[in-house]
């Protein structure tokens, strides 16, 4: 996270209270990089808003710039933003859809994780993160290359966060259950699986020091276990991310991370590799 060096916020001017606005300003400050604010809207002006915003921020010593814009879609034209701006990550409030409107309509946020080439800070509430706990989940069943460095990056970017709210870092990994017919004897026993996880968890463990009450790996789906640990610590913010695949199929996230965001109560922060990042901005160029 310390790399990031411009954050776009996504301004929302039907909201009184700028939530996506203040958690912005307390990452800015830490790792010391610019905002960018962003009114994804063509029916009105909204200039003197996102002036009077800029001018608190200067003011308060963060340096900031204000556009407004309008595309096909909300994620189109946050998307050209994140690229014509330089941003190294979108800060936006999640205002969840109902359900009747998530059965007909795909949510725009849905939308946002699977398509933005920055990874997606999701803000749910305005509550202070200072000493509260992060929570990252990753997927210590999965050994290859390109999860292993994704699994790097989320827990990183969550010991930055701790660190940045003098807070505490918790690890997640939700492991499958039993199966008998499993070729692999690691799969068949309980005991078994647990075990590797635990292994595959040392790496991460012993670098950032966290302790067993701190480490979180249990049977059940990740979409489940996920908000529960994250309700259960008082999770301040949870880091998640997904690996994309080559081409078109490149540009689509893995339903984990949007099942949980309307089930979190805690802010959302969602990654993708590097590889689906430059492929999703390649697609924007085109």
């Amino acid at each position: 996270m310390q790399a990031v060096k411009r954050i776009l916020v996504v301004i929302d001017p039907t909201q009184n209270e700028q939530v996506a606005l203040k958690r912005a300003s307390l990452i800015a400050g830490f790792i010391e990089s610019e905002l960018h604010l962003l009114v994804c809207e063509n029916r009105q002006d909204y200039t003197p808003l996102l002036q009077e915003l800029a001018d608190q921020l200067k003011a308060s010593g963060i340096a900031c710039g204000f556009s407004q814009s309008w595309y096909s879609n909300l994620t189109d034209t946050i998307s050209r933003a994140v690229v014509r701006e330089g941003c190294g990550l979108v800060i936006k409030q999640h205002l969840p859809d109902s359900a009747l409107r998530k059965a007909l309509l795909t949510p725009d946020d849905w939308k946002l994780l699977r398509y933005c080439p920055a990874p997606v800070l999701m803000v749910k509430n305005s509550e202070s993160w200072i000493k509260g706990s992060v929570l990252a989940a990753i997927d210590l069943g999965s050994h290859d290359d390109q999860h292993h460095v994704l699994h790097d990056t989320i827990v990183s970017h969550a010991a930055d966060i701790a660190e940045m709210i003098d807070g505490d870092l918790h690890l997640i990994s939700a492991h499958p259950a039993p199966m008998l017919s499993s070729a692999d004897p690691t799969f068949q026993l309980r005991e078994s699986i647990a075990s590797s996880y635990l292994d595959a968890s040392v790496e991460y463990t012993g670098k950032y020091a966290i302790d067993a009450q701190r480490l979180h790996i249990d049977e059940g789906p990740a979409d489940t276990l996920i908000p529960f640990v994250a309700n259960k610590i008082g999770a301040s913010v949870t880091v998640i991310g997904t690996v994309g695949r080559k081409g078109i199929a490149g540009a689509l996230i893995g339903n984990t991370a949007e099942v949980v965001l309307d089930q979190l109560n805690t802010d959302v922060l969602v990654l993708k590799p590097d590889d689906t990042l430059a492929h999703l901005e390649q697609l924007l160029e085109k």
